[in-house]
């Protein structure tokens, strides 16, 4: 039965609920007692039940309280009324909270629906900037390949055309050895001359690097990283190398070498700073600027990391980091994820 149907027919009941004593007295006939055949006229309150006069005499106990039929119907009426009043809010609260999830799936599935748009967009645009970056990182490769295999062939141009003329010195040698006396003698300087002269080929340096493919940072949650997990990080002088400067922001920290030492407590024999805010729990995203040239390296470390003592950071010392560069250009942003229970640190260039 639907709700609304339910409503109407409670609605109906109270309708039909007799309210004057008069029309009370038409619609029923008094009953009599079971046990003693007289009139049932009382009414006890704790068990709930009709009594004649008689029963009242057999209670136990005594004391129970009992009230005129018309005063317990009247007290019984108005509870049942008020019973109803609370279904029927109850059943009106709960019919508008059934309609609302109609509206609800509607919009899940709107949501659903638009996500998907979202990933099948996602994935198209990742798949043509894989297929970007992938011809790029073969060209380069290509490029690479052609080099390294043309020092290689001139590498062997060299070495063959040394070989050719050891062996014809080695030859000379020989039939020297086996000439007479006097001819050995004449013309040896020449001999020693080529043998003094002999040069080690000119091989051409070459080194293979391997391109390292790296993904869009978007493609991997860095703008969903930084609004959602962004950390406020400031540099904690106390803890900082001699050769750091650290702004009274402490959001800055500049190289330099003073002539005498500010802090004996450095952190490491490298110019290094930790964070003033440490975590014990959760997810942490943090950027950081790089405003120098050159290689540098930036990490996270446990609290009981020795800052007091001459130390490369390390696992093993409970400091993790990576290096970065060397760089050209300075003004590099890299990104520094931390998930605590993961015990995973991840870096993104920017």
């Amino acid at each position: 039965m639907a709700f609304d149907t339910q409503l109407r027919y409670m609605t109906e009941i109270i309708k039909q609920i007799p309210t004057s004593g008069s029309q009370r007295k038409m619609q029923e006939e008094m009953p009599l007692c079971g046990k003693h055949h007289e009139v049932l006229t009382l009414f006890c309150e704790k068990s709930l039940e009709l009594l004649c006069h008689q029963c009242k005499g057999s209670l136990d106990p005594q004391d129970q309280p009992l009230i005129p039929i018309e005063e317990a119907v009247a007290s019984q009426r108005g509870m049942l009324k008020r019973y109803i009043g609370v279904l029927t809010k109850s059943l009106e609260s709960d019919e508008t909270v059934y309609k609302k999830q109609d509206a609800n799936i509607c919009e899940v599935k709107r949501k659903m629906e638009k996500w998907r748009e979202e990933l099948d967009y996602e994935c198209k645009e990742l798949k043509f900037l894989l297929e970007i970056e992938h011809d790029e990182i073969d060209n380069d490769l290509l490029i690479a390949e052609n080099d390294g295999e043309e020092k290689l062939i001139e590498n062997g141009r060299q070495i063959s055309y040394h070989m050719f003329r050891l062996n014809i010195l080695l030859f000379e040698i020989e039939e020297k050895c086996l000439q007479t006396d006097l001819d050995l003698l004449t013309g040896i300087e020449s001999i020693h001359n080529s043998y003094g002269n002999i040069e080690s080929p000119a091989i051409f340096p070459y080194k293979l690097k391997k391109e390292i493919f790296t993904l869009p940072p978007h493609y991997l949650g860095l703008h969903k990283m930084i609004r959602t997990f962004q950390a406020d990080l400031t540099l904690d002088p106390e803890t900082a190398h001699p050769d750091l400067l650290i702004s009274i922001s402490g959001k800055q920290a500049t190289y330099w070498k003073p002539d005498y030492i500010l802090n004996p407590q450095a952190l490491t024999s490298y110019p290094a700073v930790l964070s003033s805010e440490g975590f014990d729990a959760g997810r942490h995203f943090w950027v950081v600027t790089i405003g120098v040239t050159g290689e540098f390296s930036l990490g996270v470390c446990k609290e009981s990391f020795p800052i007091n003592t001459l130390i490369s950071p390390s696992p093993s010392n409970g400091c993790w980091t990576h290096t970065f560069g060397p760089f050209s250009i300075p003004k590099e942003m890299i990104g520094v994820f931390l998930d605590y229970e993961l015990g995973e640190v991840s870096f993104f260039i920017i």
